[in-house]
């Protein structure tokens, strides 16, 4: 594996960028935008998986301190899903923004698995 310079060159905080600019997109328009609750949820947690790998990367601390904090991060993408699949049933998203943001969710989850694992096998 290339050696990684900044947070800004890992794949997953890349691909978890993208769908925290997709939420937000979503989550201005029609009735997802009144439900200040759920709304307000779901870009926390796409924001809290951007920030944890940041802020894991930048401590520097040592694979094993960075690992636990992309688990963190694994756990916000856990929770967009989550939280997706409430805004599908309430009917804030059509059957296709649901699968869009679910697939991109599921591959920052793989992403950072793939990560975690590569750092607490080459410690």
């Amino acid at each position: 594996m290339a050696k990684i310079e900044r947070f800004e060159d890992i794949d997953a905080w890349k691909r978890a960028r993208v769908l925290t600019s997709r939420v937000y997109a979503t989550t201005n328009a029609g009735a997802f935008a009144r439900d200040f609750g759920l709304r307000d949820q779901i870009r926390r947690a796409c924001v809290s998986i951007m920030s944890n790998i940041a802020e894991g990367f930048e401590r520097g601390a040592g694979d094993k301190e960075f690992a636990r904090f992309l688990s963190i991060a694994k756990g916000s993408a856990g929770e967009v899903r989550a939280q997706l699949y409430v805004a599908l049933d309430v009917g804030y998203l059509t059957q296709s923004e649901f699968e869009e943001h679910t697939q991109l969710a599921t591959e920052i989850s793989r992403l950072l698995s793939r990560f975690m694992q590569y750092l607490t096998t080459t410690s």
